[in-house]
């Protein structure tokens, strides 16, 4: 005997009007991460390379990463997001591309901040080997 589940009542959410965003960009040697905000920092929607189906070192190439903001700008339309500031982190292959393919959807760019944490003096190193 099967069992009968109940139908759950699931509603969508109403979909907010967003004009200004935020758009994070994390650009690593084998990834592209790209998470659209509002300027609250909320999460609007986000995609990355390994999500669209890239595999192995075809992730973190500039052609993945204009996928991946073709991707996030198709499932953003909705909230009429025109406006971003861009945040980028990392140094890989996707920063610049991303950057540029967020231009060449429609959206407009208002600011470029690298965010890339730079160690100062970093952490203190092994000890020498001896053999």
């Amino acid at each position: 005997m099967a069992k009968i589940s109940p139908k759950k009542n699931t509603k969508k959410k109403p979909l907010r009007k967003i004009s200004k965003g935020r758009a994070y960009i994390l650009s690593t040697y084998n990834n592209t991460h790209i998470s659209l905000a509002d300027l609250n920092g909320n999460v609007i929607c986000w995609s990355n390379a390994g999500a669209l189906g890239f595999k192995g070192a075809k992730r973190s190439t500039p052609y993945a990463a204009t996928e991946i903001v073709r991707n996030v700008i198709e499932k953003v339309r909705p909230t009429g997001l025109s406006e971003v500031e861009v945040f980028v982190k990392g140094i890989g292959g996707g920063r610049e591309a991303a950057i540029r393919a967020l231009s060449s959807q429609g959206i407009n760019i208002l600011s470029i901040k690298d965010i890339t944490p730079i160690p100062h003096n970093g952490c203190r190193p092994r000890k020498v080997r001896r053999v």
